[in-house]
């Protein structure tokens, strides 16, 4: 990668400290191996050459820092640097709710552990793939193999051509195993509210997903959703990306500040919010969740064995750094979590900054409303520590056992917060800059890239400051919090990354706060019978007062504007058109912007995202009901979304949840404060080619939404035997004539020009009008031309079903897979120009 894209101070850091990850090698012409003096005869030349080392896994900082924390005993941490050091093995868990979620883990169970272990059993037994043993139902595995080993030991690549195939279809996701972890104690039911604060890749988003459909049955859609954010917009793509896979009608992809989240408060824009909520039919009058997954930007140190690039840049600046954000994201997290809901706050950090501190900060400014709950008895397999009760601060060279340590022009920058205590033991008069709790509006960014950036200044020791060093006869301060009901992961506990998590839960609104002497924020105390009817009656404006106060931010929802215009129009942009929450960069607001409020924006006026509109053609959605001869139990109407305003131009017709439906209708009244970059689920697709206009029905069903909408159809169904099931999927391409089966294309004859659906029919299966669908059926999308039924299914997804219906069925030998390999690649041209006939590009079958 060369320098654009890059700000300067990446470009500086990256030319500074690139000797510490490449070494040239000096010594060519004296330590040259056997294979360089091979080389040599062969290139004489090849002395000259560069070679490049790898990257170097030492870090005398990162190794002080955690034997001083004491983060393990004294006897491990040999054992512990030593897993460190290692390449991380691969892991990936199978997707519950795939249609061949029992045939992928036979063929794993019976097929790959079996064939790998006779394999590799004489050289290493641990090498072999097995199952985690915590993860529920054998669905999580693991191996020693690294990834870099995958693709280079040509042993392994048929089971590396399996996951790659498995992962991008859906039907697998590859994802380090401690990722795994925080889904499981979050306790998400298929009734529930789940909201991904910093969701981006989207394994996480993922497998909540999977959870939200697991109990469901064909045709029918959870009760629950998923609202998926991050702040990042290219993070977000691939979020997206990551998600389609798993073609679900419940998902909300958004890109906000995860700490300015909105929550789409009704009564904040509407004076009469309960008239205008029975008026529209609204079910909700506030975005709240059942349960928040916090996973937030860290230094990232448990992930030394998949990214050891972080050894040469790792140090105790980064934590300090990102301490202050981490806190706003998980308040704003509880402030947006119902009464009775759970959170989990984690980290793949190993610093105790970031996580014990963040987590005691948080039951101090909560109080009773909030419980850090013991998960000790869930997933016992699962090897974790407890949380750590005493830590230390090290910042610029200097070990800071208490707040009271702190040097007095550094207290802007270190937060009686990240201590064990949170105790601010430093007299008013000494505190520089205004109060001590409001060095929280400090830009987080250029913190972390004051210490991160510059590694060399990190240990430098002013020296007038080294006469001011505390004496050492201080005490250790140590919380008082039940921080032991934490979860540390290890590496060398069983052989994964390193990570944190911390399970909340919500008792209760929360308590009004105030602000003391020194700056810091303290529950008030409730002298009076107005206080406690507030706190228990009137949950919203106190919920109002802990956002103002704890999050010490301005959220984008807690705009004040006025209600009556509201209801008439919403604002727009400012006048420059600037909307830091599109930003690409994960930065806090400036101290300048804090408190500055922000207007409402005009649906579909998010810079670079287009509207999200509910699909109100009355005439296409019957010209679709009647085609396909959809069930009146299903419903289709104010269930599909557009994101385009032009109703001619509507190339793609999403479908939509009802929960999801019903965030949109609140997001709708609330002033459109959801930046959206994804939501429902593609279910039509407008067919553009010759046909398609001819047509009775110009939008054809998606290979992402037939498994939703299969169950309720009743017309253009062919029912295929396995023979011409297997030759669609392997040739894309039939004529009527040609089908195995002589009354099936008898029946394809008489189907309507357009889009179809050919059915699996199972052994001893009797043809009906129309057929018994449910969740095992087996179907694909395709398209009856003129002549032929051409198939509208992606290649990847053709070879997998191939490959599955082999395994289930029965695997052909090897002559004939390769004399129909043989045949497939001989018919291809014929097949373009039959597609062609038919009035099918080679764009509309590859969606």
């Amino acid at each position: 990668m060369g320098g654009r894209g890059r700000s300067r101070t990446q470009r500086k850091h990256f030319k500074q400290g690139r000797e510490n990850v490449w070494k040239y090698s000096t010594n060519s012409n004296t330590d040259q191996t056997a294979d360089n003096k091979t080389a040599d005869n062969n290139n004489n030349n090849a002395e000259n050459k560069v070679r490049w080392d790898p990257f170097t896994t030492h870090n005398s900082a990162f190794e002080d820092y955690y034997k001083e924390q004491g983060i393990v005993a004294t006897e491990e941490w040999d054992t512990f640097m030593e897993f460190l050091r290692k390449p991380l093995p691969s892991a990936f868990r199978i997707n519950s709710s795939s249609q061949f979620c029992l045939d992928i883990r036979s063929q794993l169970e019976n097929d790959f552990v079996k064939s790998l272990q006779t394999e590799f059993s004489g050289e290493d037994e641990a090498a072999a793939i097995r199952p985690l043993p915590w993860y529920p139902e054998n669905l999580a595995w693991h191996s020693n193999f690294s990834r870099n080993q995958l693709r280079k030991n040509q042993t392994l690549e048929r089971f590396h051509e399996f996951l790659k195939l498995a992962n991008e279809i859906g039907n697998i996701t590859r994802q380090e195993a401690v990722s795994m972890v925080p889904p499981l104690f979050l306790d998400v039911h298929p009734d529930h509210y789940v909201l991904d604060m910093c969701a981006a890749p989207g394994s996480k988003t993922f497998q909540l997903l999977e959870i939200i459909h697991r109990t469901n049955e064909s045709g029918s859609l959870p009760n629950g959703m998923v609202v998926a954010n991050d702040v990042d917009i290219q993070r977000s793509n691939l979020l997206i990306h990551q998600t389609k896979r798993m073609c679900t009608a419940n998902l909300i992809v958004t890109n906000h500040e995860a700490q300015n989240f909105p929550g789409c408060r009704l009564s904040k824009f509407h004076q009469n919010s309960s008239v205008v909520e029975a008026e529209n039919g609204l079910t909700i009058n506030q975005l709240m969740f059942d349960r928040v997954l916090c996973d937030v930007p860290c230094s990232g140190d448990g992930t030394l064995r998949k990214a050891p690039d972080i050894w040469r840049k790792w140090n105790a600046g980064m934590g300090n750094g990102l301490h202050c954000l981490q806190l706003k994201i998980a308040m704003r997290g509880i402030s947006l979590l119902k009464v009775g809901g759970r959170m989990i706050y984690s980290t793949c950090s190993m610093n105790p900054v970031e996580n014990e501190a963040v987590v005691a900060e948080i039951l101090r400014r909560c109080g009773d409303s909030v419980e850090l709950i013991d998960v000790s008895g869930e997933l016992p397999q699962l090897v974790r520590r407890p949380g750590l009760k005493k830590w230390k601060v090290r910042d610029k060279g200097l070990w800071l056992s208490s707040y009271k340590t702190v040097p007095k022009y550094r207290r802007p920058g270190i937060l009686c917060s990240m201590f064990p205590s949170g105790r601010n033991d430093v007299d008013a008069s000494e505190v520089l800059d205004g109060p001590v709790a409001e060095t929280c509006n400090v830009d987080d960014g250029e913190m972390v890239n004051d210490s991160a950036l510059h590694p060399a200044k990190t240990d430098e020791v002013a020296p007038s400051e080294a006469d001011s060093l505390p004496s050492s006869d201080v005490d250790d301060d140590v919380s008082s919090l039940p921080l032991e009901r934490c979860m540390r992961i290890l590496p060398h506990d069983q052989n994964t990354g390193a990570f944190f998590i911390a399970v909340f839960h919500k008792h209760s609104p929360f308590p009004v706060f105030q602000e003391n002497d020194t700056g810091a924020i303290e529950p008030m105390v409730n002298d009076n019978e107005e206080l406690t009817k507030l706190v228990v009656e009137d949950a919203t404006k106190v919920d109002d007062l802990l956002e103002t106060k704890l999050c010490e931010t301005a959220p984008t929802d807690d705009a004040e504007t006025d209600a009556t215009s509201l209801d008439n129009e919403a604002l727009k942009l400012d006048d420059d058109g600037s909307d830091d929450q599109g930003a690409p960069e994960n930065k806090e607001p400036s101290s300048a912007k804090v408190g500055i409020k922000r207007k409402l924006q005009v649906q579909g006026k998010w810079k670079g995202v287009d509207p999200v509109l509910l699909f109100k053609e009355e005439t296409v959605v019957n010209n679709i009901k009647q085609f396909y001869g959809i069930d009146d139990s299903f419903p289709l109407y104010g269930h599909l979304v557009s994101r385009n305003s032009d109703t001619e131009r509507v190339k793609r017709i999403y479908y939509i949840s009802k929960p999801v439906k019903d965030v949109l209708e609140l997001n709708l009244l609330a002033g459109q404060q959801l930046k959206i970059a994804s939501v429902g689920l593609k279910m039509f697709e407008r067919q553009t080619s010759k046909d398609g206009n001819s047509s009775a029905c110009r939008y054809r069903i998606s290979s992402e939404g037939l498994p939703v909408l299969l169950p309720y159809i009743t017309k253009q169904i062919l029912v295929a035997s396995l023979v011409d099931f297997k030759h669609l999927l392997q040739y894309k391409s039939i004529k009527f004539g040609d089908f195995v089966d002589a009354e099936l294309g008898e029946r394809a004859t008489k189907l309507e020009l357009g889009s179809c659906v050919v059915v699996l029919k199972e052994a001893d299966q009797e043809v009906s009008t129309p057929p018994k669908m449910d969740s095992s059926t087996i179907a694909i999308g395709c398209w009856k031309g003129r002549s032929n039924i051409n198939v509208m299914v992606t290649a990847l997804d053709c070879q997998d079903l191939l490959e599955r219906l082999d395994a289930r069925m029965g695997t052909p030998d090897d002559h004939q897979t390769e004399s129909h390999n043989v045949e497939a690649n001989g018919v291809a041209a014929t097949n373009d120009v039959e597609m062609k006939d038919a009035g099918v590009s080679q764009i509309d079958v590859i969606e």
